[in-house]
């Protein structure tokens, strides 16, 4: 059963939280009649975004050894173990874990339950496809509840991007970032965690798009929370040294709305969250940053621990001036960076003072002011630390991969008032959050809600937040935005724009009229409404937006239903191709126009590119392939159907069909083949939905020869992809890769 404040408390958090709201004009605005409770932990940081609770009475200690509420263990529950951190909103907890492990139907899924009892009330499973995440990595990101609505929004370790209801779990959007934008999901697993910011819910990741984005970047999209429409779209310099997961904090920097973010490129950045406008950026790593900041008016404090710039030392923790513009590398410190080797839990600020724990479970505390230490750094019990830190109730709780502690800051420093060592499977990736006077462990196995029975939540009010300057002392546009920014359409398929004017601080300004004008094939009214080509072709074109001075653009493809046919003679990459043109040319071979894929682009010669709509289902790729050899190795090379692969392993000379390549076990069948270097073979894969199943069958023969009648590999998959785009497959680490020829039709009847 929910424990209730009294009846004075409540209204005094409703009051507060529509006041705060209000004053901010940030975050989810409450609906009619919606009731935003103070005490719920709607994302992973908490309600203020710095992972500090403002509950008083919660418990110093606990004791897992002991049964039940003897060691404040209210309840426990071993489905919701994993590496994510949950959230709680209306009396429920969310998170996302492994479904599933270690069996042919295991993905990924998010699952909901009764904050107060652990009891389950639904769960949202979804599969794991085209991607290099190992199982044990999955769950890397947190929910991101929406306190004005009620919905949840979850991101999958392959991209998979959803909005659920949260009363009932029902998908009520969602989006293949990896299908359609070109998001990159890697052996590392980093997954980031989307940010709900008024009408908006933002998401990142290192993206490899099509057209002027084909080159990787750490890119955000800003979707409609409600629709799932993109809304801006924009990146960091390309080609970065890694992907990330910094979460960003929306505050307000200097009267103006930012979206302050650590980068896969080394930077951080703020931006303006409604149109994704560059506000200032500071250098900080040459590698990427993955602890979320800390936001206090208008400083910004953040930290890492991989290679600095202006040595070869490793690790800072740093004060930003937030209030500048610009590039503000060189002018933004606000004191020289203080050591430490903090890259993975983000630090807390309380009271002045920087709480930073490092990777080798070190904490160290810097006057926030100054950047001097306080004290000396305080050894923890474990080598490991990649949780970050909660703050309640005048304590400091805090979770070692393999210990808890509990710190209360003091003059001097802190002073260690409980820990304990935890059992070798408890061990702790997530982050302990507090709720309802109850705390919220998540380990590798089980979640703990920890508490005593009787308590009372109470609460001390939050401080008053930066307000921005009204968007009525500035009336004048500088920022103009047309929405959607991108769209993929087929031909004939009406999409109507809409241009909405903000000022120079990115606030709304109205919506309004344009002039438009379009750089390649379709036809735009005045009303902004864009009618494609009809013919079957495949196609992108630019849509600019202009009123009087200012002007934006969206990027349009247009993608016909099958058949498609691809000779590349043109000798140009298809357009539309999402992750293709970076990584690929077009080259004269054997005197035709043919795709190849080259050895020598930095990390890109291991990949896949997407075609078309992600709706597709039961139809056939065909393509004729050649592998080169180079020092006695040949590359893999294969096409995508459905949401699965079949590869041409030269390396391994056999074919295998698979749909998440890390986690063979899931699901995968392999056969020999053996295969020729420097021969054109003709591969053919056939993906259709029979009975609940995904039926998968491929062939391949030498061009030279006839199509063999049966076919060479056949596998049947128990927990099927029923739709997903076509696309090609490569590793050309070792040896070039060749396609020409490429077909893919709907599937003939039987």
């Amino acid at each position: 059963m929910r424990l209730n404040c009294h009846r004075w408390f409540a209204a005094l958090i409703i009051t507060l939280a529509c006041a705060w709201c209000a004053a901010t004009q940030l975050g989810p605005a409450p609906a009619a009649g919606a009731e935003i409770d103070l005490l719920d932990w709607p994302n992973w940081r908490g309600p203020e975004q710095n992972g500090i609770s403002r509950e008083t009475g919660i418990i110093d200690g606990w004791d897992p050894e002991a049964t039940g509420v003897e060691g404040n263990v209210l309840w426990k529950n071993r489905e919701l173990g994993g590496i994510s951190t949950p959230i709680v909103m209306r009396g429920k907890l969310y998170t996302i874990v492994r479904s599933d492990p270690d069996t042919a139907k295991e993905g990924e899924k998010v699952i909901c339950v009764d904050a107060a009892t652990g009891k389950k009330i639904w769960e949202s499973k979804f599969n794991v496809y085209l991607s290099d995440v190992p199982a044990e990595r999955v769950g890397w990101s947190s929910c991101v509840g929406d306190p004005a609505t009620g919905h949840v929004y979850a991101m999958g370790v392959c991209g998979f991007f959803q909005c659920l209801d949260g009363e009932t779990g029902k998908t009520l959007w969602k989006r293949s970032l990896n299908e359609e934008f070109g998001l990159l999901t890697t052996y590392g697993g980093r997954t980031n965690v989307p940010v709900l910011f008024e009408d908006l819910v933002i998401i990142s990741g290192v993206i490899i798009g099509w057209g002027d984005m084909a080159k990787p970047a750490h890119r955000f999209l800003a979707f409609d929370k409600k629709t799932g429409d993109t809304i801006w779209f924009n990146g960091t310099r390309p080609l970065p040294e890694d992907t990330t997961y910094s979460t960003p904090v929306v505050s307000v920097l200097k009267g103006q709305a930012a979206l302050v973010f650590g980068s896969g490129d080394g930077g951080v950045y703020a931006w303006q969250p409604r149109t994704g406008r560059p506000i200032w950026n500071f250098q900080l790593s040459r590698r990427g940053l993955n602890v979320s900041p800390v936001v206090d008016n208008d400083r910004v404090f953040i930290a890492q621990a991989e290679e600095n710039l202006d040595n070869a030392t490793m690790g800072a923790i740093v004060g930003i001036d937030g209030s500048k513009t610009g590039d503000i590398t060189k002018t933004g410190e606000l004191w020289p960076p203080a050591q430490g080797m903090v890259g993975k839990s983000s630090p807390l600020l309380v009271d002045g003072r920087l709480y930073a724990f490092d990777d080798g479970a070190k904490l160290y505390i810097i006057d926030a002011a100054t950047g001097h230490p306080i004290g000396k750094p305080v050894k923890m019990i474990g080598t490991i630390m990649r949780s970050s830190p909660v703050y309640a109730d005048g304590k400091i709780f805090a979770c070692t991969t393999s210990a808890w502690h509990v710190f209360r800051p003091t003059k001097a420093g802190v002073q260690l008032i409980h820990k304990l060592r935890l059992s070798a499977q408890d061990e702790v990736s997530g982050s302990p959050i507090i709720s309802h006077g109850r705390i919220y462990l998540p380990t590798g196995v089980q979640l703990y809600c920890l508490g005593k029975p009787d308590v009372k939540p109470a609460a001390v009010p939050r401080p008053a937040p930066p307000t921005e300057t009204p968007a009525a002392n500035d009336d004048q546009p500088a920022i103009v935005q047309v929405v959607p920014a991108e769209v993929l359409l087929k031909p004939g398929q009406h999409q109507k724009f809409t241009v909405r004017l903000f000022n120079e601080r990115g606030q709304f300004l109205k919506i309004s009229p344009a002039s438009f004008t379009l750089t390649g094939p379709g036809e735009i009214d005045k009303e902004g409404s864009f009618l494609p080509a009809s013919a079957p072709a495949h196609t992108a074109t630019i849509l600019t937006a202009k009123v009087g001075d200012l002007q934006t653009q969206a990027r349009i493809r247009v993608v016909p239903d099958l058949p498609w046919k691809f000779d590349f003679s043109d000798g140009q990459v298809p357009v539309t191709w999402v992750g293709a043109r970076y990584r690929n040319i077009v080259r004269d071979v054997g005197g035709n126009k043919t795709l190849v894929k080259l050895t020598t682009i930095p990390k890109g010669t291991r990949s896949q590119s997407l075609m078309g709509q992600n709706d597709f289902h039961d139809y056939t790729v065909q393509a004729d392939v050649m592998g080169a050899i180079a020092n006695n190795k040949m590359p893999d090379a294969g096409v995508i159907a459905q949401r699965y692969t079949f590869d041409l392993m030269g390396s391994d000379q056999q074919v295998q069909i698979r749909s998440w390549t890390s986690q063979l076990g899931r699901f995968s069948k392999s056969a020999p083949f053996h295969w020729d270097p420097n021969t054109w073979y003709t591969v053919k894969f056939r993906a259709a939905a029979e009975n609940g199943k995904a039926v998968l069958k491929g062939k391949v023969w030498k061009r030279a020869a006839a199509e063999p009648a049966e076919w060479t590999i056949e596998a049947v998959d128990e927990a099927p992809n029923l739709v997903g785009s076509p696309g090609l497959f490569g590793n050309a680490s070792d040896a070039e890769i060749f396609i020409d020829n490429l077909l893919v039709t709907k599937n003939t009847p039987k």
